[in-house]
């Protein structure tokens, strides 16, 4: 016996039910919608550069690159690390294959991230994986042409758009900043029909800037509700259903078929994403309200850019922090309390004590950052926004132990100044990133030590 997939067309519908069946669709789809709406503004862009003058861009099926770490004007992307030189760019399978060129970076740690529409991996390019330097055909599963001499490895993606960020470490010195340039003028991104099997270069110090900066306080907001449900046929169009998936979608389709032909429903509907927005997605934003309980109080994740069925994850990684890397990648620790269960002040000081034998044990690089509330870097006047592996000045207590000063005053002895991070007034979040972990991280048996109040600013 054949069953119907969803509900019948034509079946009745009361507000209650588009009400609650809405804001599940809206909680599953709003990643999905966020990159379809990344797509449409790449396209556009008439060359690589730079997307309102601070984060790397390009029209769909090209990449462009940071010289030097992302500054703290850009809204584009909240919670950015200040570790890397990032690079960033959209697929679009309609486009067809793009060639990635990956440059010898020798002994420096870096990763390009690979996802789908989805934010799930599709491919694992970097130091860990011991990938080598050449040209990667990035292309669509539908796409069979041939794959000219000359490529690495073709890699695929299932759905109409994926993004390609590339992050290369570099210390915070100017012999390193120096250094990375050569490298990074090596790496790019452009579509197959550019390929010749040469090595290209880019000046990324020279290409141009669109838009103006941004001046809001948060990140630019890539789902509007008010447009969700009139987007969302199309993004299901573009994410083919994972195993399974196939009735869940049919049920989402079915509230689109009521509300074509109902305006009251198309209404409901309408009030259903906004409130969702309001009550689910927001409440996403704030680190203590995602991932894994970890110790005192932070907050962790283990399944990034893996999200699979994971909707309450893909969507509170995309809401607070999009674009995470897969955990043998990354761990990621989020932190909006301190020891005591209070929110973190700028009104009051803070230490985050490592003893020395618990120093982050990763094979690529460590950082704490500090954000503030809208997860974005607070201006300073020392231009300092994260602390760890790429500070070679850190002072380092007589018992081997790293403390580092969170907000407060600056310290007046000097070696303790070069362990603080200024905060703003308001409340701030601290984010620690471990990139490439250890065993002991990646189970838990390594957690970060709590952000101990110390008194008054």
């Amino acid at each position: 016996m054949d069953f119907p997939s969803g509900p019948l067309a034509g079946t009745k519908t009361s507000d209650a039910y588009l009400t609650a069946l809405g804001r599940v669709a809206y909680l599953w789809g709003w990643p999905l919608v966020n990159m379809h709406n990344r797509l449409s503004v790449m396209e556009q862009l008439p060359a690589p550069g730079l997307l309102a003058g601070t984060v790397p861009a390009g029209p769909p099926g090209t990449l462009g690159m940071l010289c030097d770490y992302v500054r703290p004007e850009q809204r584009i992307v909240a919670s950015p690390n200040q570790d890397t030189v990032y690079g960033f760019g959209l697929l679009d399978a309609e486009r067809g294959p793009s060639v990635l060129q990956v440059p010898d970076l020798g002994d420096r740690f870096w990763v390009i991230q690979l996802v789908n529409q989805r934010t799930d991996s599709f491919a694992r390019l970097g130091s860990p994986y011991g990938t080598r330097p050449g040209h990667y055909l990035v292309a669509p599963v539908s796409w069979d042409g041939e794959v000219p001499a000359g490529i690495v490895e073709v890699v695929r993606y299932d759905t109409r758009t994926g993004a390609v960020v590339p992050r290369l470490f570099m210390d915070d010195t100017d012999a390193d900043r120096a250094a990375v340039l050569p490298v990074v003028e090596q790496l790019g991104m452009y579509p197959l029909a550019e390929y010749d099997g040469t090595v290209k270069r880019t000046d990324w110090s020279a290409v141009p800037s669109f838009g103006e900066a941004d001046t809001t306080s948060g990140e630019t907001p890539w789902v509007d509700p008010d447009r969700f449900f009139d987007q969302l046929s199309t993004v299901m169009d573009e994410v083919p259903p994972l195993p399974g998936e196939e009735a869940l979608y049919a049920w989402f389709r079915s509230l689109l078929t009521t509300a074509a032909s109902h305006p009251a429903a198309a209404k409901t509907l309408r009030q259903a994403a906004r409130d969702a927005d309001t009550d689910l997605v927001t409440d996403l934003f704030q680190y203590r309200n995602i991932g894994l309980p970890s110790a005192h109080h932070w907050t962790t994740q283990r399944n990034g850019a893996s999200f699979g069925t994971d909707y309450l994850s893909r969507t509170a990684m995309g809401k607070a922090n999009i674009f995470v890397n897969p955990p043998e990648e990354t761990a990621y620790y989020y932190l909006d309390l301190d020891a005591d269960g209070t929110r973190l002040n700028g009104a009051h000081a803070y230490t985050v004590t490592f003893a020395a034998d618990a120093i982050p044990p990763v094979k690529g690089f460590w950082s704490l950052t500090l954000y503030d509330e809208h997860h974005f870097f607070h201006p300073n006047e020392l231009d300092r926004f994260s602390l760890g592996t790429k500070n070679k000045d850190l002072h380092t207590e007589p018992d081997g132990s790293l403390v580092l000063a969170v907000g407060g005053p600056r310290p007046t002895d000097a070696a303790r100044a070069a362990n603080w991070l200024p905060a703003p007034d308001g409340d701030f979040c601290l984010y620690l990133r471990a990139y490439w972990p250890e065993a002991e991280i990646l189970d838990q048996r390594w957690t970060p030590p709590p952000a101990v109040r110390v008194g008054p600013a």
